[in-house]
């Protein structure tokens, strides 16, 4: 049997292992640890479970196509192909593709940029911007075609027909959906600036809505200085801008309920404020009336000469007291008088 060298081993053993058809794509299930970017933008890291490790490694031109970054603690799912690195004599795992373990790529990608924006106050309720009690314009920025456009302009025109509404046709879903929104968010607030503005669309999946979890969308809603009311898919699908707009909707139809207020409502209101305003003025006339009345059984209303007797009456009574009180003084000095008169 003749003698190897161990280079001649190790590339022994990497042609055997690229030659089986069954390592050239593998998925291999197992836990991230010493998790590691190197300055190149590939990816050094091991996978483990409660029983072995296997190295792996991921080179740029596939870490490069990651919607989150890994991290050392995280169960994952990588595919890729097992070879030999032959300096070392190890196989290890080449990985093509990384997806966290039960929670899938985008939900992950998602769960980071929401910490990242929380971290940095964009959710804060402080951030958020009060909307008009009744708006005279609103702006909409979703798909001309959608069912969401005509659900809106539809709940619009039945509730508040006073205000103007402002269609921006956005893509809303597919390659240039992130940038089309977020035009269309900064064009409401500089080319034509409403009083609110509804972004939105319909109910779809993950990837569907996925323009509404991008980092471009969040600093446009978050940068607006109109009020933003996110609409996005159904009650149960939360978006980033959902969090980050200053009032979230469940529906593209709800926020349009929560935009405006309900013109038959407001009737009401008024009518019931015509009918208080009314009854407190009837409530004045009621009191003046009966002052009236008072007055008008007064002595002095029902005969003319009563005021004047009265006065004149008063008039003896204060004369009779000054006669009375004069000769009292004429008195008292006549008495001084006749006293110094005799001394």
């Amino acid at each position: 049997m003749p003698i190897v060298t161990v280079s001649q081993l190790n590339n022994y053993m990497k042609r055997f292992v690229d030659s089986n058809k069954n390592l050239s794509g593998i998925y291999v299930r197992g836990e991230i640890s010493n998790y590691k970017r190197h300055s190149s933008g590939h990816v050094y890291m091991t996978l483990k479970d409660s029983a072995s490790a296997l190295r792996c490694v991921m080179f740029s031109s596939y870490t490069s196509r990651l919607s989150f970054e890994p991290r050392s603690g995280m169960k994952a799912i990588v595919f890729g192909r097992i070879s030999v690195y032959e300096r070392d004599g190890a196989y290890q795992l080449y990985a093509e593709m990384l997806v966290p373990d039960g929670i899938g790529e985008l939900y992950a990608a998602y769960e980071q940029l929401k910490a990242q924006l929380e971290t940095e106050g964009y959710f804060a309720p402080e951030a958020k911007k009060p909307l008009p009690k009744y708006p005279s314009h609103i702006g909409v920025v979703t798909s001309p075609q959608g069912a969401a456009v005509r659900d809106i302009i539809s709940v619009l025109a039945r509730r508040y027909p006073l205000a103007e509404v402002s269609v921006y046709p956005a893509l809303v879903q597919g390659v240039g959906a992130v940038q089309s929104v977020a035009d269309g968010i900064e064009y409401f607030n500089t080319a034509v600036i409403p009083d609110v503005i509804i972004v939105g669309r319909g109910g779809g999946s993950i990837e569907d809505l996925w323009a509404f979890n991008d980092r471009a969308v969040a600093d446009a809603i978050y940068k607006s200085v109109v009020p933003v009311i996110s609409a996005v898919g159904h009650e149960t699908d939360f978006t980033i801008a959902d969090f980050v707009a200053d009032l979230r909707a469940p529906t593209p139809s709800a926020a349009a309920e929560l935009a405006v207020p309900d013109q038959a409502e407001l009737r009401r209101k008024l009518q019931m404020l015509a009918e208080r305003m009314c009854k407190s003025q009837q409530h004045k006339i009621d009191g003046y009336d009966r002052r009236l009345r008072e007055l008008q059984r007064k002595r002095v209303l029902t005969d003319s000469m009563a005021f004047l007797q009265d006065r004149s009456m008063q008039l003896d009574l204060t004369q009779e007291r000054l006669v009375s009180a004069m000769e009292r003084v004429i008195d008292r000095n006549t008495r001084r008088f006749t006293h110094a008169a005799a001394s």
